[in-house]
């Protein structure tokens, strides 16, 4: 693959800020910074961060097996998307493919940046299109998004359909993977050496529980990485958020624990699902939420909301006609929320 031919021609040629964290990296305790018209008494905070978030990257890059200069930091997932978009699609000239129902973020961002969206839907078991997405590529064509575990729909996306997408298609393929830590299916960012238009996203919202943080991830080449390193702002991910990510990440067995019991909950409602006579369909989940259809969507929507419980409606998104799509709570919370469906008629 030929990545300038892919890259906008104004980020091939252009030259990245450089910050005085970036200009000088040889940091030891006992130094005495004058470099970055910061405020020089000491709060913990009065420094710029690490632009380039080392320490967070060395342990990712260990848990992961990825190297660290295949790794990008962002402030949430969604700065990821950007940067992504802002390198590769020409405003008003490029294309990218989105699959529906699927994370909404990929058409804004395209909206955004002004690049026209070809939506491909996916089956009525919520699996790609592959023959159908093949068909709807343009010369143009820069970018294809996959979330698997799918949103809204929960399920995972087959690997062999993935696999001929990556070998068809001449742009990059950007597979979403926010959801992964509630599945068996191994993540994509094992075969980044194997494809090199493979980009994989991850984040910390979910299964580590600091959607509060904002800090997403980003593997790919070390080319993409490069490239995306030089665009992206100096100091995009702050030190709070270095820090309570690195915390999270050495522990693991609390973030372990948790997941264990989120799949337990999920199988626990799944089941109880089953007894309601208003739910008409149970989807398939290997996500932290579950989609079901019922008899009426907005009425069910409604009412929940009067007792204080608070779902999304999916009946928008296309094949989810009368859907709620349901997180997985707290076992109190979801004892509270079967309680409250029995009373329902």
């Amino acid at each position: 693959m030929n990545l300038n031919k892919l890259l906008r021609k104004n980020i091939l040629g252009m030259n990245p800020y450089s910050s005085a964290r970036d200009e000088y990296k040889d940091i030891q305790n006992d130094m005495v910074f004058l470099d970055a018209n910061e405020n020089p008494f000491d709060s913990a905070l009065n420094r710029y961060p690490d632009p380039q978030q080392t320490d967070l990257k060395t342990l990712i890059s260990k848990q992961k097996n990825v190297a660290a200069n295949q790794i990008l930091l962002g402030n949430g997932s969604d700065e990821v998307l950007d940067l992504i978009f802002r390198a590769f699609c020409e405003p008003n000239i490029d294309s990218i493919i989105t699959l529906p129902p699927t994370y909404g973020m990929y058409d804004v961002l395209a909206n955004l940046n002004a690049v026209e969206n070809l939506q491909v839907p996916l089956s009525s078991d919520f699996q790609l299109e592959v023959d159908a997405i093949l068909a709807t590529i343009k010369a143009q064509t820069k970018l294809l998004f996959i979330c698997s575990p799918n949103n809204p729909s929960g399920n995972t996306v087959d690997r062999i359909a993935i696999e001929r997408l990556l070998n068809g298609f001449q742009g990059l393929v950007v597979i979403d993977e926010a959801y992964i830590d509630f599945t068996e299916e191994s993540s994509w960012i094992q075969s980044l050496n194997a494809y090199p238009n493979l980009i994989v996203t991850q984040t910390l919202s979910k299964a580590y529980g600091l959607a509060g943080i904002r800090l997403g991830i980003c593997y790919a080449s070390e080319e993409i990485i490069a490239v995306l390193n030089k665009i992206k702002p100096s100091y995009n991910t702050n030190t709070l958020t270095q820090d309570a990510a690195l915390k999270a990440l050495q522990n693991k067995d609390i973030v372990s624990d948790q997941i264990t019991t989120v799949l337990k909950e999920r199988s626990r409602l799944m089941k109880a699902f089953k007894t309601y006579v208003f739910i008409k369909k149970i989807h398939p989940s290997e996500a932290n939420f579950i989609l079901i259809k019922v008899d009426d969507a907005n009425k069910r929507y409604d009412e929940l909301i009067k007792k204080g419980i608070v779902v999304r409606n999916r009946s928008s998104q296309l094949n989810c006609k009368n859907c709620l799509r349901i997180t997985v709570g707290t076992p109190s919370e979801n004892a509270q929320l079967l309680t409250l469906l029995k009373t329902l008629k």
